[in-house]
């Protein structure tokens, strides 16, 4: 049976999750809440920590303090993630593999059922990183946000979930590559190779060519795991720790 803190939890989370409750609005006082639940002050407070540690209410102790709502986020799905993985000691060769796998298959969807609204989403956005070719920091966050809108292109909320979440580890991976790569022209070259990769990407996209796309991208991500994986051991605890 769920603890009478879980109960309040959940049915707080409901509202939140069904947009009862907004960001950003307060909880009712602590009085009211405890009335309205039936339920004694230790045990609301119980509740709060629990939507505390899911990142959907933020309380602040004091005077003027109470409880005020948050929206859930990718970012804390991720966060959760990252801690299994790091827990099962997952490489960072592994999560790569897993982006490869299904951006591959989410990419068949685009290029079949792509409008052209999405399209033209696709080639503005492309447009952007045309101008962040010098700017390495810049074109790596333009490259999370390519990558991000071909995904939503899908149109299946599940599989964007799934892949925001793999997307913000691999995030975390190439700043930190950035890092230590800081002046390897080598390393600096790949952001003119990957822009062409979009364009090409977009030019696939357009032409509903399936089959290439798919191959065409599968390959292209493939080389992407095999340059920035130096060591196959490298795990998800060395870039979220």
């Amino acid at each position: 049976m769920p603890k009478a803190g879980e109960l309040v939890a959940a049915q707080l989370r409901r509202q939140i999750i069904t947009g009862e409750l907004s960001e950003g609005d307060p909880l009712m006082p602590e009085t009211e809440l405890m009335e309205r639940f039936g339920v004694s002050r230790p045990t609301l407070r119980e509740g709060f920590r629990i939507l505390e540690s899911e990142q959907m209410i933020q309380v602040r102790r004091g005077a003027r303090g109470g409880a005020r709502v948050l929206l859930p986020d990718v970012g804390t799905a991720a966060r959760y993630a990252g801690t299994l993985l790091q827990y099962r000691r997952t490489t960072l060769a592994d999560v790569h593999e897993a982006r490869v796998l299904l951006e591959s298959s989410v990419l068949a969807v685009v290029a079949r059922k792509r409008t052209a609204a999405q399209l033209r989403a696709l080639e503005e956005k492309y447009a952007e990183g045309e101008a962040l070719l010098d700017d390495a920091p810049g074109f790596g966050q333009y490259e999370i946000e390519f990558h991000r809108l071909l995904v939503q292109s899908a149109g299946n909320q599940t599989m964007s979930v799934l892949l925001s979440i793999v997307s913000a580890i691999i995030a975390r991976h190439i700043e930190k590559f950035a890092r230590e790569h800081r002046g390897d022209a080598a390393a600096e070259s790949t952001t003119v190779a990957a822009h062409r990769a979009h364009g090409k990407l977009i030019r696939l996209i357009r032409e509903r060519d399936v089959d290439n796309a798919v191959t065409f991208w599968r390959r292209y991500l493939s080389r992407v795991k095999e340059f920035m994986i130096e060591n196959p051991d490298e795990s998800v605890l060395d870039v979220l720790s």
